[in-house]
């Protein structure tokens, strides 16, 4: 088995920043300073905004002064951010002359809505009078209030990836609650052992078991598997995952996809699933046996027609990805059969 982080790359998703912190609920915080400095200048440069008098783009971002950071607490993530921002506008007119002016954004912050955000337009000392000025501070003050809202949804999902690593017991009090997010329905849902490829070729396919031990009940591995915080957590990356018969699930950065076909809670979970790269509409039959040996879970996985070229990457994916990534972020040891 290839060594953690090691291995076939299609696998292989970014690893958690504070595994210091597994399986428990001490405060963390991540300095995000850095990282929204370059992202905001990012999204600030491709404003660009034009009408019948001309266009108007923001050509330089000449201070970025604040700081930004985000905190784990019992998860649930906690944003700080403070920002002063200003930039440099260019504007066009149809007739090829340019002009240019300052925009000013003082109170970029998390105590404010995008709404009360005050972003200050003026045209420069010693530019005559344009109409790419009121151009400017009608759409462009529109455009950059859009792009100051992407900075946040960047924050909260882009940056905070990995920084959610709840405790099983704890999640599972309300795990049953919660709602989670399908998957789009219009997905590819056929797919069995003998499924043929667009061109009506038959895939040759095999099958295997695999087997691993956790020193855990059945009902913590089980929740492992079907709560979408804690996929999230084994697999450090955003996941989705409908757990319900008929729910689809996407994990991995969608490189793997599927349907969940038999959900009997603490004993046995049926799904159909695929890998990305795999031909289209062909998927396996995948069943998780959750055994319980005196408190703790032998876990059985029994594999059906998976693509024979595919046999080893997937072996060594589900002990990589699924088995060994549940033991290192939930703290269940290395104790392989």
């Amino acid at each position: 088995m290839a060594k953690w982080g090691k291995g076939d790359p299609r696998w292989i998703v970014e690893e958690r920043a504070d595994a210091t912190n597994v399986n428990n609920w001490h405060w963390t915080e991540r300095d995000a300073t850095n990282w929204s400095s370059d992202k905001l200048k990012e999204l600030l440069l491709a404003v660009r905004v034009e009408n019948e008098d001309g266009s108007c783009e923001v050509t330089e971002v000449s201070k970025v002064e604040g700081e930004a950071s985000i905190n784990n607490r019992k998860g649930k993530l906690i944003f700080f951010y403070e920002w002063n921002l200003k930039m440099t506008w260019t504007g066009t007119a149809t007739s090829g002359i340019k002009y240019k002016g300052n925009v000013e954004i003082t109170n970029l912050s998390d105590e404010n809505d995008m709404d009360d955000l005050d972003i200050a337009v003026s045209l420069g000392k010693d530019e005559p009078e344009t109409a790419l000025t009121a151009l400017m501070k009608k759409e462009g003050v529109k455009k950059i209030r859009e792009t100051m809202g992407m900075y946040m949804d960047a924050l909260r999902t882009e940056f905070t990836q990995g920084m959610i690593l709840p405790t099983i017991n704890d999640l599972s009090k309300d795990a049953g609650a919660q709602a989670s997010p399908k998957v789009d329905k219009a997905q590819p849902a056929s797919g069995n052992a003998a499924s043929k490829t667009s061109a009506g070729v038959k895939i040759p396919t095999c099958k295997f078991s695999l087997k691993d031990h956790f020193p855990a009940p059945p009902e913590e591995i089980y929740r492992v598997f079907v709560t979408q915080e804690l996929v999230q957590g084994f697999t450090h990356s955003a996941a989705v995952v409908d757990a319900e018969k008929g729910g689809k699930f996407k994990l991995l950065e969608g490189n793997v996809t599927g349907e969940f076909l038999e959900l009997v809670p603490e004993q046995k979970i049926g799904m159909k699933w695929r890998f990305k790269t795999w031909p289209t509409e062909h998927y396996a039959n995948i069943t998780i046996h959750f055994v319980d040996q005196s408190g703790e879970t032998e876990l059985k996985v029994d594999c059906k027609g998976v693509p024979v070229n595919e046999e080893d990457r997937t072996k060594d994916g589900w002990k990589r990805y699924y088995f060994d990534g549940i033991k290192q972020t939930f703290g269940y040891g290395a104790r392989l059969y």
